[in-house]
């Protein structure tokens, strides 16, 4: 049998969380993207059929664990989605940095994308890492939420996916409460 990725629709508070996984893992989570549109994006992104509803094989298991993971860390339950395989496919050098420092900023916790810049060797490089963090194909389980600028406001979320900048920000907000962080009342329409 030739790979394939398995998706799904995950409801979330604020809409629809589309998600896949290969045998490997998970392999993309997106905020309040068009099933069509998430689909043939996946498919673009990795030349992989996309197949949905019930099925066989390592990729429907590891989507049966992603959506137990992700309803789980929606409820406030992190840890099955901290643990969960994930699978990068062949970003470029710089965005996979960026995206394991991302992994490792805890649960509850904030970072900025200057910090990110310096733990990955690359001190300055703040704008870089904002651009990495916006390319992030696996949201929640890299969770770019978590990274805020320095000065302390909300920055952004969501790079050019679904979505206004209004929507996309409010979610950023509703995830980063669900982890008990409060962003300065000051930023709060930053």
């Amino acid at each position: 049998m030739s790979e394939e990725a398995r998706a799904a629709t995950v409801a979330a508070p604020w809409g629809p969380l589309e998600l896949a996984t290969t045998a490997r893992g998970l392999v993309a989570l997106e905020v309040l993207a068009p099933r069509d549109a998430f689909d043939a994006r996946l498919t673009s992104r990795l030349g992989l059929a996309v197949r949905r509803g019930p099925g066989g094989g390592s990729a429907a298991r590891a989507l049966d664990e992603a959506i137990v993971a992700v309803e789980a860390f929606l409820d406030g339950r992190p840890a099955t989605l901290i643990a969960l395989p994930l699978d990068l496919g062949r970003p470029k050098p710089w965005d996979r940095a960026v995206f394991e420092a991302v992994r490792q900023v805890p649960f509850g916790r904030v970072t900025s994308y200057g910090r990110i810049a310096l733990a990955i060797g690359h001190r300055g490089a703040a704008r870089a890492v904002g651009g990495a963090v916006g390319r992030n194909p696996i949201g929640l389980a890299i969770p770019c939420h978590r990274v805020i600028a320095g000065d302390g406001s909300i920055g952004g979320y969501g790079g050019d996916w679904w979505g206004s900048r209004d929507e996309l920000l409010t979610i950023k907000r509703r995830l980063l409460e669900l982890e008990g962080v409060t962003i300065p009342a000051r930023f709060q329409d930053a």
